[in-house]
């Protein structure tokens, strides 16, 4: 995927969702105008973003972004998009923490203005690591950094983690915790193990996830540690930089409450993926950028919580991103980009890493 052409996202068109958020936004603002409209061209496979500027002596913001929820007709990689639930847990880590997340205004729960739900925020200027391409690749701001300039961008991304699980009081994040039973991490899996079977459908399911469900049962930490609340999809491609200091942390879809190591596997492995599928196509990557034992170290440093049962924890995180790589690869099958073959292993990107942290050999 990271080579390939950007796979299709939505059936909508850019200028058709301004004209619209124009006629939305002049209830709210008699005579606003919307200028300069663009969509972000590197990062985001699930709801959409729209970049626009608005025009008017009296608007609380100027340069703005929407989120909107996943165009339906777009074989969408979520079943449901819940956009009050992020508005609210973007504006509980504002209230709460000192995470430079932006600022939330309008949120709109009728579909009708736009076609889906949607919320208005303020836009961030900077620049993001790419996923397409990676930023491990050659060539990119990033790859093209200093070792120290590097550095400090992993420091500074390691503490928003840190400062989130530390400073949310995790009571105002039980409202993220999904029905069911059992603990918070019991819930979270179970919650996986539902949005697997809702991808799949009536679909041949994936041997190669099916072992991985049952190597987490078999690697399920004795002690689970408190739930926090998680930023959920923890990465440096979802985050505005402003030279190398973050200047915005975004996409909450996936917020949850959970152990801290949710989120710290996420972060790990992550990396991991484009690390790996970076090597894989002959370049080395940066190999000493986001190490998985610096992250640990440095992450127990800040909190005094020494992340444990990491082997459980970026696996479950490989397992996570396999299920919504077999999404999208459905997706772009559906959009007739590619052809869906008879294994459906095939499908999982990362297939080689999964399988290896399923047998213990991959770290």
């Amino acid at each position: 995927m990271a080579t390939a052409p950007r796979p299709r996202t939505s059936t909508r068109e850019p200028e058709e969702l301004g004209r619209r958020l124009g006629a939305w936004l002049d209830g709210r603002l008699p005579g606003a105008k919307i200028t300069n409209i663009s969509v972000p061209g590197s990062n985001g496979m699930s709801s959409e973003t729209l970049l626009f500027d608005i025009e008017h002596p009296d608007t609380p913001l100027s340069a703005c972004a929407l989120r909107l929820a996943a165009d339906p007709a777009a074989y969408t990689v979520f079943p449901t998009y819940d956009m009050p639930r992020q508005h609210r847990v973007m504006s509980l880590v504002a209230e709460h923490t000192d995470l430079p997340v932006p600022r939330v205004q309008w949120l709109e729960e009728d579909a009708g203005p736009l076609g889906a739900s949607f919320f208005v925020m303020a836009r961030a200027e900077g620049r993001v690591p790419p996923d397409v391409m990676p930023y491990t690749y050659e060539g990119n701001w990033l790859h093209a950094a200093t070792d120290a300039e590097r550095g400090a961008l992993q420091e500074a991304s390691i503490s928003l983690l840190a400062r989130l699980h530390d400073q949310f009081p995790a009571k105002e994040a039980e409202f993220l915790l999904p029905e069911g039973e059992g603990s918070p991490l019991r819930r979270h899996v179970d919650a996986q193990r539902a949005y697997y079977t809702w991808v799949v459908g009536g679909l041949a399911p994936s041997p190669l996830i099916e072992r991985a469900f049952a190597r987490l049962e078999e690697l399920w930490p004795a002690d689970e540690g408190p739930a926090v609340l998680n930023w959920g999809d923890a990465r440096i491609g979802n985050v505005v930089y402003d030279g190398f200091t973050p200047v915005a942390v975004l996409d909450w879809e996936m917020a949850a409450y959970a152990p801290r190591e949710v989120d710290l596997g996420w972060t790990v492995y992550l990396h991991r993926f484009f690390q790996d599928l970076t090597v894989s196509f002959g370049q080395p990557g940066l190999p000493d950028f986001l190490r998985r034992e610096d992250l640990e170290r440095r992450y127990a440093e800040l909190t005094g919580h020494m992340p444990r049962d990491m082997e459980f924890h970026t696996l479950y995180a490989a397992l996570r991103h396999a299920i919504v790589m077999l999404r999208i690869a459905y997706r772009q099958a559906h959009f007739g980009e590619v052809e869906v073959p008879a294994d459906p292993d095939g499908l999982i990107l990362h297939h080689a890493s999964l399988a290896a942290m399923v047998q213990g050999t991959y770290w």
